[in-house]
């Protein structure tokens, strides 16, 4: 059910040092549905990788509730379940590949829980065609480039059949091929029903989110589609943000008198825009 909400966040607040007033996440609430992808955004310190890191419960909240699949997070019965409902890729592959031959990589996790080999078998190779990496399989990681290295490490957490996938600025170091590459994987994995959430400081990946999340101090100050959060850009300013290229073009156009629709945020769209100006 596409509109079934996965995971939910109540009230939380967390901060690393209980005898600090400061709040790293400050009064959160927020749900996120199967398959939707949800972008969070933020200046750096904003609190947005802690957010993320209560998910899987990597982090605990020290008041509210984060429930996954109606599981407390705080429960420590249901923990195993928790982490592979809901798995987690890292900014640097390299701290989340452990051998030397693709394939093997994503099958670490699933040995590691005594998978039968027939099932073991079946979710490797789906994990790495869902993540793009399956003419790779039997190359050494090592020699990979950054966004192969980093659809590897997603191929490993989707054998695990996660219903989520936290992305934690998984492109932050990768070229702009390495992250249309990641892109690409994350629009296959949410088709798949799998839902997203990407900490992410690139507003064109934002753009492609159904849902925008903007944090600033802890909290979440702006929410919305990708067309109702871009369209304010002084707004976005103001919290040290940028929109996508696309929508800074957008503005440039409409301060010389040419207005372009609202949602032309993304290159196609504003191409679209501007071949319907010019015929």
């Amino acid at each position: 059910m596409p509109n079934e909400t996965m995971l939910t966040a109540r009230d939380i607040r967390f901060r690393y040092d209980p005898e600090q007033p400061q709040y790293a996440v400050d009064g959160v609430s927020l749900g996120v549905r199967r398959g939707e992808f949800v972008a969070v955004l933020g200046a750096n310190g904003c609190g947005k990788s802690t957010l993320a890191k209560h998910f899987n419960a990597i982090l605990l909240p020290e008041t509210g509730t984060v429930l996954v699949d109606g599981m407390d997070t705080r429960s420590e019965e249901h923990l195993y379940d928790i982490r592979q409902k809901v798995g987690m890729v890292f900014q640097n592959p390299d701290n989340q590949i452990v051998a030397t031959v693709v394939e093997e990589d994503v099958a670490f996790a699933l040995e590691n829980l005594g998978v039968p080999t027939g099932e073991m078998r079946a979710r490797i190779d789906e994990a790495m065609r869902l993540a793009g990496i399956w003419d790779k399989r039997d190359s050494a990681p090592h020699k990979l480039s950054g966004g192969q290295k980093q659809r590897v490490a997603i191929a490993g957490v989707v054998a695990m059949r996660p219903d989520c996938l936290v992305l934690d600025e998984a492109t932050a170091m990768l070229d702009p091929r390495g992250r249309a590459a990641v892109m690409e994987t994350i629009q296959t994995l949410r088709a798949a029903g799998i839902a997203i959430i990407a900490i992410t400081h690139y507003m064109e990946e934002a753009a492609l989110a159904d849902r925008v999340l903007v944090m600033s101090r802890g909290r979440i100050v702006l929410e919305g589609t990708p067309n109702e959060v871009f369209s304010q850009t002084e707004r976005l300013h103001r919290y040290r943000l940028d929109v996508p290229q696309a929508a800074e073009l957008r503005d440039e156009l409409a301060e010389a008198g040419i207005a372009l629709p609202q949602d032309a945020i993304t290159p196609d769209a504003c191409a679209a825009a501007l071949y319907e100006l010019l015929k």
